[in-house]
């Protein structure tokens, strides 16, 4: 395949999962009328594949630093594969859930009264900066992962150089703030 199809793949599959999460996070689809009992262990689950994505970045970061290529090759494949379970895992959790989780919303009625906002704190304002930033990238990231993964795989070393200085610090950084929202919303799930 030549690069301009890879391109063309990329910012499809790209384009087609950011529309997917817009649509479910506007909650145009309607959800099932029972939200099925897996649902609350989700976002758990979530987090749990972010933070291994962490660790396997940074595991696989020591690997090429040490040269040692077919280490660094499996750990890409397999952090690879628990972002797409996480995508997936994110996306149905998404669109089974009726109703947005609030940060600091105790009573879990969806409304932020002045009291709850209060006692939420500066802490609402780091969480929601947290939130942006992460969102943000974690829609940019998605070419630069898939065009590294793919220049990696056909051992375009200068082309996969050039794409990872930009998409391993931006993807660790998603995986990170993943598990960082987590904590800070958790507090605020009513199931």
């Amino acid at each position: 395949m030549n690069d301009k199809l890879i391109f063309r793949f990329v910012a499809a599959i790209s384009v087609f999962v950011f529309v997917v999460v817009l649509i479910l996070n506007r909650k145009i689809l309607p959800t099932p009328d029972v939200m099925p009992a897996f649902t609350p262990f989700l976002p758990k689950l979530n987090a749990i594949l972010n933070g291994t994505c962490s660790v396997l970045l940074l595991v696989s970061l020591y690997f090429i630093k040490q040269r040692n290529i077919t280490a660094h090759k499996r750990i890409n494949i397999l952090a690879f594969c628990l972002s797409s379970m996480f995508l997936v895992s994110y996306i149905l959790f998404h669109y089974l859930m009726k109703v947005e989780t609030r940060y600091g919303d105790l009573n879990g009625d969806g409304v932020l009264s002045a009291s709850e906002i209060a006692a939420a704190g500066s802490l609402r304002f780091v969480y929601y900066v947290i939130l942006i930033t992460h969102i943000i990238l974690a829609a940019g990231v998605l070419p630069l992962i898939l065009l590294s993964f793919y220049s990696g795989l056909q051992l375009q070393v200068e082309k996969h150089r050039k794409l990872v200085r930009w998409t391993f610090p931006i993807w660790l950084y998603v995986t990170v703030t993943g598990v960082i929202v987590y904590l800070m919303i958790v507090p605020y799930y009513h199931f």
